[in-house]
This record gives structure tokens, C-alpha cells and sequence, in this order.
């Protein structure tokens, strides 16, 4: 029956499980689910020949019995991707629901409309049970949106809005407070910050750092204009290209992303000037690309994977009642020692948060 049942190129259901499992059909669902009442081999027997057939299960036979899609909504913003990031948090976040029986559809949107528009429309649609963002604001209308909803939600960022939420977010303030006090350990006094556009919470924080380092060590921040990190690479270069002609020259760059970062190594060079003799850059990356093709740029790590990861844990949680609405995760950054590789810098990181 059950070759059959491929030849005619049907898809394999609970039956189909349990047949070969020698199970019913109930059982074969409930270990699935993980069910406490089911033995750990059972379920995992379950389990192979489940992933072994390709076994996926009918989504609208879900929703009716229990009120749930088992999907999980991503919004992401239709920006030009920055070397790889939004793969990352999807890889970390899809890496995550593996196990489980949530499956992630990513939706995309313009970052120039209205943001709440995606959100309104899943929580309207009813066609996920979970919806994950990032590029929050202080202000952010989605999260409010959703709370008054009670649909369950996940953020990587955070407001400042006071209202309890899952997320997980990237300590930008201890990011750019620690690049300023590595630029000045470099001998750098005058400094420009490359910072992310301005609504965005993260942005406020990275200021902040920024700003405190700065007046901490009495150094002189150089204004840098309208460009953030949004901007095309030709227009923070040339803004880059500007000062230094103009005589309000920056010796050092904290910047809010890769391409920002090299965008102003650009700018810098095609005046004259030469990395690590007359400026220097730090940089948060997700990769170790600078580690290898540009090293004299220095680097703090963030992880975008291991953020996706999280947020798919935070997530399910919400959902299944299993975490608390107030759960959240501060990657705080370790900015790299240029004397140790790649690969030191990971085991050594293991070995610090340990």
C-alpha cells in the first residue's frame, strides 16, 4: 500500500506513519506533538520516519482541530540586505523550529510604509499564530498593536515604551562606548559616528554610547550630516570624502554596520589618507569577513543567528504558555583582539561567558 501510495506520488500522512510504525493513528499524532504520555523511543521512531518521508503536515486539518496554523510570521523590511544578516537570523530562527511542528514564512515589506500594515494583516487573517520583527522604534505602534491583541510576539530590539514583551536585542550602547574607548586607546581624538537612521531605537542607543565615551575621554566628536547607515554606499562615502576636504577631518569611525564601515574606509582612502596610519575603524559584523579580508578594520561581533535561535525559542514559548511575557536576551559585545584568529576568538569568548 504504502508504495502505492508513492508511486501515485501522494503526499504521506498520519496514516501512512503509523502504518509503518506499526502505531495508530493518534498515537503517531501525539508524538509528533511530544506529548508527555508517549516513551521517548516511541517518539522517536515517530520522529524518523516522519522526516524520512518528507511528512508535512495539512495545515488546514490543524487549524480546525485546534484553533492553531503552527506558523510563525517573520516581517522583514524589502532593504538591500547587508552581507548576509537577514539569511543569518532566518538560518538561526528556521534552525530553531526544526523540532518542533512551527513552520516559518517570511514576509516582506517596504520599510517606506506604514510598518503596522503587515502585522494588522496577519493578526486580521488569523494566518499565523506568532509574528517575529526587528527595526523597532521607541515609540513602536506594533508592539502596542499587538499586546491590545494578545497575539503572541517576539522582537529583535527593543522600545522604550515601558510595556513588557519578548525580545532580544544587541547592547548597541555598550557596542559604541567600547569602540570609542578603542579608537582612543589608537591615539584617535577626532571622532565620527556612522550611526543607524535616527527613528530607530537602536539608533538612540548607539548615540548614547557614542556620546558618553566621547565626553568621558575628552575627545571631540566630528558631526557626520544626514547619512546613517540606511544611506546608499556612495553617499556615506562621499560625505566621508567631504569632511575630510573641508578640513573637519575625522581620524576615527564607529559604525553601525558593515557597509557602512567600508563605505567609509572608502571615503577616507580615496582622499589620501591610509588605514591605520591616519585613521582607524571599528565595526559591528556578523561575519569574520573583515577578520580576513580586512584586518586593520576592528571588529565587534554580533550574532545573528544565535539571536534568530533565541527568538524562535521566545516565540513557541508565547505561544504554548510555556514563557514569561517578559522574557528577553541582551547580547552584550566583546570587541576582537587583533592578535588572536577567528577561531581564537570564539573558543575564547566560550570560554569568558562560561
Amino acid at each position: 500500500m504504502l508504495d502505492e501510495e508513492m508511486r501515485a506520488g501522494r503526499r504521506p500522512t498520519l496514516k501512512t506513519i503509523a502504518r509503518l510504525a506499526g502505531l495508530g493513528v493518534t498515537t503517531v499524532s501525539r508524538a509528533l506533538h511530544d506529548a508527555p504520555d508517549i516513551g521517548e523511543e516511541t517518539k522517536a521512531r515517530v520522529r524518523f520516519l516522519a522526516e524520512q518521508l518528507g511528512y508535512q503536515p495539512n495545515r488546514a486539518g490543524v487549524r480546525l482541530r485546534t484553533g492553531r496554523s503552527h506558523v510563525i510570521a517573520l516581517v522583514l523590511a524589502t532593504e538591500a540586505e547587508e552581507l548576509g544578516i537577514n539569511s543569518q537570523l532566518i538560518y538561526g530562527i528556521s534552525e530553531a523550529l526544526s523540532a518542533s511542528t512551527y513552520q516559518l514564512v517570511v514576509m516582506l515589506h517596504d520599510p517606506a510604509a506604514d510598518p503596522l500594515g503587515p502585522v494588522r494583516n496577519i493578526v486580521e487573517a488569523g494566518t499565523a499564530d506568532g509574528i517575529l520583527f526587528a527595526r523597532i522604534e521607541p515609540d513602536d505602534a506594533r508592539v502596542r498593536f499587538l499586546i491590545e491583541r494578545g497575539m503572541p510576539f517576539a522582537t529583535h530590539g527593543r522600545t522604550d515604551m515601558g510595556l513588557e514583551h519578548p525580545y532580544f536585542d544587541f547592547d548597541n550602547e555598550a557596542y559604541a562606548e567600547s569602540a570609542v574607548r578603542r579608537l582612543a586607546s589608537l591615539g584617535r581624538r577626532f571622532l565620527a559616528l556612522v550611526g543607524p537612521p535616527p527613528h530607530l531605537s537602536y539608533a538612540r542607543h548607539m548615540a548614547a554610547g557614542f556620546h558618553r565615551g566621547v565626553k568621558a575621554l575628552g575627545l571631540r566628536e566630528i558631526p557626520f550630516g544626514s547619512v546613517d547607515t540606511d544611506s546608499p554606499h556612495e553617499l556615506i562615502q562621499a560625505e566621508i570624502y567631504r569632511l575630510i576636504e573641508s578640513g573637519e577631518r575625522p581620524d576615527g569611525f564607529v559604525c553601525g554596520s558593515a557597509v557602512a564601515a567600508l563605505s567609509a574606509t572608502a571615503g577616507a582612502e580615496a582622499a589620501g589618507l591610509v588605514l591605520g596610519r591616519d585613521f582607524d575603524v571599528v565595526v559591528k559584523e556578523s561575519s569574520n569577513l573583515f577578520r580576513k579580508f580586512r584586518p586593520a578594520i576592528e571588529t565587534a561581533h554580533e550574532d545573528f543567528r544565535a539571536a534568530g535561535r533565541w527568538l524562535a525559542e521566545a516565540i513557541v514559548g508565547r505561544i504554548e504558555g510555556t514563557a514569561d511575557v517578559g522574557i528577553h536576551f541582551l547580547d552584550v559585545p566583546r570587541l576582537a583582539d587583533p592578535a588572536e584568529t577567528p577561531v581564537e576568538t570564539k573558543e575564547k569568548a566560550a570560554v569568558d561567558g562560561a
